[in-house]
Parts: C-alpha cells; structure tokens; sequence
C-alpha cells in the first residue's frame, strides 16, 4: 500500500531519474509540480551513457498550470514532460510523450522506451509516429535507441515481454498473431537498431 509521500523522499526519487548533471534544473521542475498525496511508485533502473538512473514506474502529481510551466527552460520543461509520461493516468502519459518523442537527448530515451512495453495503442502509435527515422539505417533516432538498448539488455528484454502480454491478455481478439500488434513493428525498429549497433 502507498502512503502520503514526504516531501524531501519525493524529490530524491524523482531527482535520481535523471543524470546527475541535471540535478539543477530537476529541482526547478520539481518546485512547479503540485505535491502528490501518493509517492512514486517502485522504480526501475537503467545506464544512460555510463551513469545509472532510477525512474518510477508511476507518479499522481497533478500537471502543473500553463504559468509555471512558462517559467521552465526549454531542457526543465523537457524534464517536465518525461516524468510526466510516467503518469498514472494514459492520456496524460501520451499528451506528455508527444512533447518529447522526437528529442534526441539520450536522458529521454528509457522514458520513450518504457511506454514502447505498455498496454495503450495510442501511445505506442504516437510512439512509432515521433520516430520515423528508427527505420532508417544510420539515422540519429536509429543510434540513439540502438546504442541503449544495448546498454541496457535485459531492460529491453522486459520491456518485450510486457509488449507481448499486454497483446495476449487485451488485444489478441483484435489482432490474432503479435506480428500484426502495432507495438511488434515499433519493437522490431528497435532490434534492427540495436543490431546496428553491434555490427
């Protein structure tokens, strides 16, 4: 069961989803993020260019207003929208990916990525639509996402197996082989990238 988070607990969780550099602008964002009555749920762990992250699985703060968010940088308000995607709620985490899908930071990869193995199809089209170039050999969309998947194997490998239950348990009557799933087309884009990378 979760509990009413503590304030300073939060801001640690939250803070360690991202490299240590940023650690600055987190705190900006961080103060113009409504407080949440729940903590961060669990978090998984991931290398982002040979430092380790911690991003929650889930968070319940509500969105910040227009204003505050006028008030971010454009790197804090990415920042923004990345834990955002890790909202509870499905359209908040789509409306917040659609702002940062076509980044080419390597901090904002595991948050795009994470949503490539959940169970909303309008995500995982919204997904595929933001990175055209992950087919493209050679492309920058196509190293950025080979280069950590490698990295981060079995993150990768989890991430495939949720694609494929979340297909069998709600989408299989729609689509009868995971080969016609959307998210097995957005997956296989990250093999061939992957791939790439390894030679």
């Amino acid at each position: 069961m979760q509990t009413p988070e503590e304030p300073s607990n939060a801001t640690h969780v939250l803070a360690a989803a991202f490299p240590s550099r940023l650690a600055d602008d987190v705190r900006d964002v961080l103060a113009v993020m409504p407080t949440a009555e729940l903590s961060p749920a669990r978090s998984f762990t991931v290398e982002v260019r040979g430092e380790e992250v911690a991003i929650p699985s889930r968070i319940y703060n509500e969105e910040p207003g227009a204003d505050p968010q006028r008030s971010l940088t454009p790197t804090q308000q990415v920042i923004l929208h990345c834990l955002y995607t890790r909202h509870s709620d499905g359209r908040v985490r789509q409306r917040h990916l659609e702002r940062i899908v076509a980044c080419d930071e390597p901090w904002v990869v595991p948050f795009v990525m994470q949503l490539a193995g959940e169970y909303v199809l309008e995500i995982l089209e919204a997904i595929a639509g933001g990175l055209p170039g992950l087919s493209i050999p050679g492309s920058a969309a196509r190293r950025l996402y080979g280069e950590f998947i490698v990295r981060n194997p079995a993150f990768f490998a989890l991430t495939e197996q949720r694609a494929v239950s979340y297909w069998s348990c709600y989408y299989r009557w729609r689509y009868g082989e995971f080969g016609m799933y959307p998210g097995s087309a957005l997956l296989e884009a990250f093999r061939a990238a992957a791939r790439e990378q390894v030679g």
